[in-house]
């Protein structure tokens, strides 16, 4: 059973000083067992932040591939207010969708380490910033590569995604014994 902490403070008035760890150490002591403490943004780093897409201008490459030239409004989150030029090679996406950005100075998870994202010279442009897919963010694999599109009323252009995700919201996950299926629900975690 996964219970993210914030669903868990919807039916119990938890102090706000009890963090997931003390929270997952009392309820393993009522009988409950820990699978795991999830923490999906943590290693998410620097000003990820609501996107739209302006302009997605295809171009073919002599490789083969096709890559966007796209122009996304991120508000004022890249301290200009101007929109920013960003290169990405997924079509799962078009002008006036809401996505993803991850600008200059932000760090990803990948399996080889921390990538820091730079404004750097790709396929004949600087591309400041990426557009980000589930994988790039370590959220799972996607399956097909795309772009995270978001609903057209998550927010606006320059606001916070890790909220607009729920990437700080940390999980706790319990394997359930037979004898505890009221666990399967929030409210049974929560009566806990």
């Amino acid at each position: 059973m996964r219970a993210p902490l914030s669903w868990i403070r919807e039916y119990v008035d938890l102090p706000a000083d009890v963090t997931t760890e003390d929270l997952a150490a009392r309820l393993t002591s009522l009988g409950l067992k820990l699978e795991a403490i999830e923490k999906p943004g943590d290693a998410i780093t620097g000003p990820l932040v609501v996107g739209r897409v302006l302009t997605m201008e295809p171009e073919p490459q002599k490789n083969g591939k096709t890559i966007n030239w796209c122009t996304v409004d991120v508000g004022d989150a890249n301290g200009t207010g101007e929109p920013q030029g960003i290169v990405c090679g997924a079509h799962n996406f078009e002008p006036g969708d809401l996505v993803v950005v991850i600008l200059p100075g932000g760090t990803l998870p990948t399996p080889h380490g921390p990538l820091t994202v730079s404004a750097r010279k790709t396929y004949g442009h600087v591309s400041a910033g990426m557009i980000c897919s589930t994988a790039e963010l370590g959220l799972g694999d996607d399956g097909q590569g795309g772009i995270i599109v978001l609903p057209a009323d998550a927010g606006e252009p320059g606001d916070d995604a890790f909220a607009v995700l729920g990437l700080r919201d940390e999980v706790i996950e319990f394997e359930i014994n037979p004898d505890r299926a009221y666990a399967l629900s929030l409210r049974g975690i929560a009566r806990e």
